[in-house]
């Protein structure tokens, strides 16, 4: 079993990217000034070996980099700016020599944006690799999204393609296989070191706008459900308008559709604005290369979502994925 203490040294950060950090790793606590004129946020995720990975699905690099992108995402969800994390790791005796590989992971995800590693705490396990993060950022007043802000007559938006990260998923299970090399290569990639949408995020609070915003980590037909019981309002999405990649156009009709609908871990952003601030929105985006779709619309009703598929309406329901029931399909 690897020395905690050589651990800490090894993942201590040789520099300070926050000029409010005051003392990071290497105390009892971490201490950082605060911006009286920003929102601050915190959140935490975890992943467990066995429920979110295995050593047959993930490297430890992968595990420590998507570990640490969930809460990116979640940042970038609520509006927020991603400053510092702290990691908590439960490692078995087989995982000892892979830590400082999946520090490694979380350090270079976390250096695109400038983020600081500033604490946690390492113990061992009996049952399997378990990686808690957690992760601090900032908000400017005023524009942090809710999933409440939602209102009848916006428009629905996403950002990037959806159901990769299941696909390659699926590949790496060999539940399906695919011919082309270079799709394959792609999803399992978009599944093993998904991107969050910090920049997609950075881009909306530059608009003067109302949005409601959601990562989507457990499937699109959950994060809608999520928008629309918070907003109290009906969403409306139609199946033709999603975004297929070029990689998961490669799989059969019935796979793409679960995955984009029902497929988690994509970390894209569901978006609803306005539809007078629509054109500016696209045109932003746009401007910047960062690919926005229009899905659907939001009505008056019931706190619902309905998949409208060549003129057939059904209502979908959180689908996705969850952690207290059979996720089976």
């Amino acid at each position: 079993m690897v020395d905690e203490f050589s651990l800490i040294q090894s993942i201590q950060p040789k520099e300070k990217r926050h000029k409010d950090l005051m003392t990071g790793i290497g105390d009892d606590a971490a201490v950082y000034r605060t911006d009286h004129h920003a929102e601050q946020m915190i959140c935490m995720d975890t992943m467990t070996e066995g429920i979110h990975f295995t050593s047959a699905t993930m490297k430890a690099y992968d595990i420590g980099w998507k570990a640490l992108a969930a809460n990116i995402s979640d940042i970038a969800a609520m509006g927020g700016f991603p400053d510092y994390y702290l990691v908590s790791v439960a490692m078995p005796s087989e995982w000892s020599s892979e830590m400082k590989e999946m520090y490694r992971g979380m350090e270079d995800l976390g250096s695109m944006f400038q983020m600081d590693l500033i604490g946690g705490d390492t113990t061992s396990s009996r049952s399997g690799l378990v990686i808690t993060i957690t992760a601090v950022g900032h908000a400017e007043q005023g524009k942090v999204f809710l999933r409440s802000g939602a209102k009848p007559g916006d428009l629905v938006f996403v950002t990037g393609y959806l159901g990769e990260s299941a696909a390659g998923l699926a590949l790496l299970l060999k539940d399906i296989d695919i011919n082309d090399q270079k799709a394959k290569h792609q999803l399992i990639k978009s599944h093993q070191r998904p991107m969050p949408q910090v920049e997609a995020a950075r881009l909306l609070r530059g608009i003067p706008s109302r949005f409601a915003v959601n990562d989507i980590s457990d499937g699109l037909a959950s994060e809608a459900n999520e928008i629309a019981e918070a907003s109290g309002v009906t969403i409306n999405i139609n199946y033709q308008s999603l975004p297929v990649s070029k990689s998961l156009s490669q799989l059969d009709a019935h796979d793409q559709r679960r995955f984009m609908l029902s497929g988690g871990e994509d970390y894209q952003l569901l978006i609803t604005a306005p539809e007078e601030n629509s054109e500016v929105l696209r045109d932003v985006f746009m401007k910047h290369g960062v690919l926005l779709t229009k899905i659907g619309v939001v009505t008056r009703g019931r706190p619902e979502v309905y998949l409208i598929d060549k003129g057939t309406k059904t209502l979908l329901t959180k689908s996705g994925y969850n952690h207290f029931k059979s996720n089976k399909e």
